[in-house]
């Protein structure tokens, strides 16, 4: 137990560290886009019409407390971050986490429901197909699998588009229809939500299915066929009872383990998706603020949650592979 709790600990100070090092870069980012949030706000006055003198711009910069060192800037920021306080928004001039705070959930539990869906098609599938020697079935899970890592997510959401407006006359975009897009959230609005969102879950869950299906298959298959295997079935396991109890437990630790890197791949093809079936979540802001608004706040916000939630991630499955495997305790404490 003590090993364990000693590992725990310093995975958390790794992910801390982590989280620290990405909040410097995301930092330093946003300081290296020409002009600051002072003068972006008032540009955008200004195309407004307004007529701003070099003494607002200076008031403004002071307001914002832009004239202060950078470090000090830093350390306000990332402290801010983990308390959830982003500040204000460059050129909306609204509260961030207020800005994002719904939008930021819907995207989490997309890109998360999308994943585990993912591995519940896919770990079943692949076993059974390890296990399998009917070459009709292996085969067709092959070229599903093929498929699935070929076809990109963004042409996948125009096939959907293009065959949904074709047959339904509508299309299936948004994640709430025109009648609860801005209404109070309720159990109908709820139900709504739940009407829209599996079109994004099974965009997104379409090619880490085929990915997951592939490792899942190529792992269980290397597994399958090992002296300890046929010693369990000459006892007489066999079927689900067998590949359970031994290859299984052999074969997905490294599956568990690549959770977080699945969810960063999700959340990198959210913008393009969300945008392509016009979501009204996190990663349609996301573009808002990078290819359009130029809100470097904004964008560093999201960016830092998404990250954050992936360290999160990464922290729950180590600690749950350590939990399963004094291998991974021994890996990192030595």
């Amino acid at each position: 137990m003590t090993a364990f709790l000693r590992f725990v600990t310093l995975r958390a100070f790794l992910a801390f560290v982590t989280l620290v090092t990405v909040s410097i870069v995301i930092f330093g980012m946003m300081e290296l886009v020409p002009g600051d949030c002072a003068e972006r706000y008032l540009a955008l006055k200004q195309t407004q019409g307004a007529s701003i003198s070099l003494s607002e711009l200076e008031a403004e910069r002071e307001r914002l407390g832009l004239d202060r060192p950078l470090m000090v800037r830093w350390l306000e920021w990332i402290t801010g971050a983990f308390r959830g306080d982003f500040g204000e928004s460059c050129t909306l001039r609204m509260n961030i986490t207020t800005l994002v705070g719904t939008k930021f959930l819907i995207s989490s539990a997309l890109s998360v429901t999308a994943l585990l869906l993912a591995y519940a098609v896919a770990i079943p599938v692949g076993m059974i197909s390890a296990a399998s020697d009917r070459p009709v079935l292996n085969g067709t899970l092959r070229v599903i699998s093929y498929l699935g890592l070929a076809i990109p997510n963004f042409l996948l959401a125009l096939l959907v588009m293009l065959f949904s407006t074709l047959w339904f006359g509508e299309t299936l975009t948004g994640l709430f229809s025109p009648a609860y897009r801005d209404a109070p959230w309720s159990g109908a609005k709820f139900a709504d939500l739940l009407g829209h969102i599996w079109l994004p879950i099974l965009v997104l869950g379409w090619s880490a299915t085929a990915f997951a299906l592939q490792t899942v298959r190529a792992l269980m298959s290397d597994e399958v066929g090992k002296l300890y295997v046929t010693a369990a079935r000459a006892r007489g396991l066999s079927g689900a009872a067998l590949l359970w109890r031994y290859p299984a437990r052999h074969a997905l630790p490294p599956i568990v383990n690549s959770l977080g890197f699945d969810l960063s791949r999700v959340f990198s093809d959210l913008p393009i998706v969300a945008l392509i079936l016009s979501l009204t979540d996190v990663g349609s802001l996301l573009i808002e603020s990078l290819a359009r608004a130029n809100d470097q706040q904004l964008a560093g916000a999201i960016i830092f949650l998404l990250t954050a939630t992936i360290v999160t991630l990464n922290f729950a499955t180590d600690v749950l592979l350590a939990a399963i495997d004094p291998r991974v305790r021994a890996g990192v404490i030595g």
